[in-house]
């Protein structure tokens, strides 16, 4: 080719009158670089791709961390799990929420559980019933609560009423009181809602404290309950499947309000032992352990706040140490299975890395796994068994406590697992 005049070195030119490059001198194609496609094939592309896709509600992934397991059959001290459900009145066929009961205890006595707190003695025949089926059975081994009819209020004496009822279900063998999460919620009397610390329960309160008997109280659900149920909710899944769980009508105002009337109800009454069920606020363990601080007369249990413990580790830890003669062991899974035993004494033996608080393929609560505690032996030995012989009137332990074996990092039992 001849050179022109704008191309003195003789080079090739491309159609823009620029130096044209040889193949090898063109740059190699960029990694991500994609063909264009028409319009209607990227449709049909984007339906095939979503055909293919799993949806989001069936996704149950399983983690690939190859982590020990060190999961204790058994408790290491014997354990009362202080809140159990045992009667009748949440089943849904309106039998024995634990119809065997020899079965129950070779359960327990596979687990180290030296015994039950059952919140469902309700009053009158129901309670004997539930009292002459495991207290009177098997004493020593169960510890059966009762509540009091609410519609009492609404009857001449109605508050003084209630408190008669509770003198007499304690005499005739109930151990404490329990109170549902109905009252503050449902529970109306004399064209007003009742909460907490409404001056018609004041005799109750007192009542409690003169006999010396704790008050297990469920105030309030988890706060995602409480919040809108869209995309931003940790709970939404769990929301779906119950729906009428949702508080979100209420909001946090709702929760707040129920919160702050259960601290003036334990401020009011200090010779009366509150055991707030399911660590309280656990999204809040440091609002929780100020009023620990302030009412030497608050207890919590841990029932049914495996998933909420186990996620915050180093913040749960502290509280339950800082607290250690104020924290109860409890459950709150019925019927009872050793699994769900074993989840617990995991968290508060070992100190395990990232494991799951349930076996079902999608979590009930959350998305999330947790994490051991690996609390000392003398935290140990209260939660687990001294704070609930202190509130039921058993005195002190009269057996030594062995030497702590089954908790921390053990090699010769450890497995490792996927999970």
């Amino acid at each position: 080719m001849r050179a022109s005049s704008n191309n003195p070195q003789g080079h090739r030119v491309g159609s823009l009158g620029l130096p044209a490059q040889s193949p090898a001198e063109a740059p190699p194609p960029r990694p991500f670089s994609r063909h264009p496609m028409p319009g209607p094939l990227r449709k049909v592309a984007r339906r095939a791709r979503q055909l293919r896709t799993p949806r989001l509600s069936s996704y149950a992934p399983v983690s690939m961390l190859e982590l020990p397991d060190h999961t204790p059959s058994r408790a290491c001290i014997p354990a009362i799990d202080f809140h159990t459900h045992l009667g009748r009145w949440l089943s849904d066929s309106g039998g024995w929420m634990e119809p065997d009961v020899l079965g129950l205890l070779d359960l327990m006595d596979t687990c180290n559980v030296e015994a039950m707190v059952n919140l469902d003695g309700r009053w009158g025949p129901e309670l004997e019933e539930n009292l002459d089926r495991y207290d009177r059975a098997h004493p020593g081994r169960f510890f059966s609560f009762c509540h009091v009819d609410w519609r009492l209020l609404d009857k001449p004496h109605g508050d003084e009423r209630l408190a008669e009822s509770l003198r007499l279900s304690i005499t005739r063998g109930a151990r404490g009181l329990k109170i549902w999460k109905d009252l503050g919620i449902k529970v109306t009397a004399r064209g007003r809602r009742i909460l907490l610390n409404d001056p018609l329960l004041t005799p109750i309160w007192t009542a409690a404290g003169e006999l010396d008997v704790p008050v297990l109280i469920h105030v309030a659900d988890p706060v995602a309950f409480f919040q809108p149920v869209d995309r931003h909710n940790e709970r939404l899944e769990e929301l779906l499947r119950t729906p009428k769980s949702s508080r979100s009508r209420e909001g946090l105002t709702e929760f707040h309000c129920l919160f702050d009337s259960f601290e003036e109800a334990v401020a009011s009454h200090p010779a009366t032992r509150f055991v707030a069920a399911h660590g309280l606020h656990v999204e809040n363990l440091s609002r929780v352990s100020g009023l620990l601080d302030r009412y030497p007369n608050l207890f919590i249990d841990i029932a049914g706040r495996a998933p909420e413990f186990g996620r915050q580790p180093r913040t749960a830890g502290a509280l339950l140490l800082r607290h250690a003669d104020r924290i109860l062991f409890g459950t709150d899974i019925f019927p009872t299975r050793s699994s769900t035993h074993q989840v617990y004494f995991r968290l508060l033996e070992t100190d395990d890395e990232a494991f799951a608080y349930s076996s079902d393929p999608i979590p009930p609560n959350g998305r999330w796994p947790i994490y051991g505690l690996d609390l000392p032996e003398h935290a140990l030995v209260q939660i687990y068994r001294d704070n609930a012989r202190q509130l039921l009137g058993l005195g002190q332990d009269p057996t030594e406590h062995r030497p702590r074996t089954c908790s921390g990092i053990r090699p010769d039992l450890a497995q490792v697992t996927h999970r």
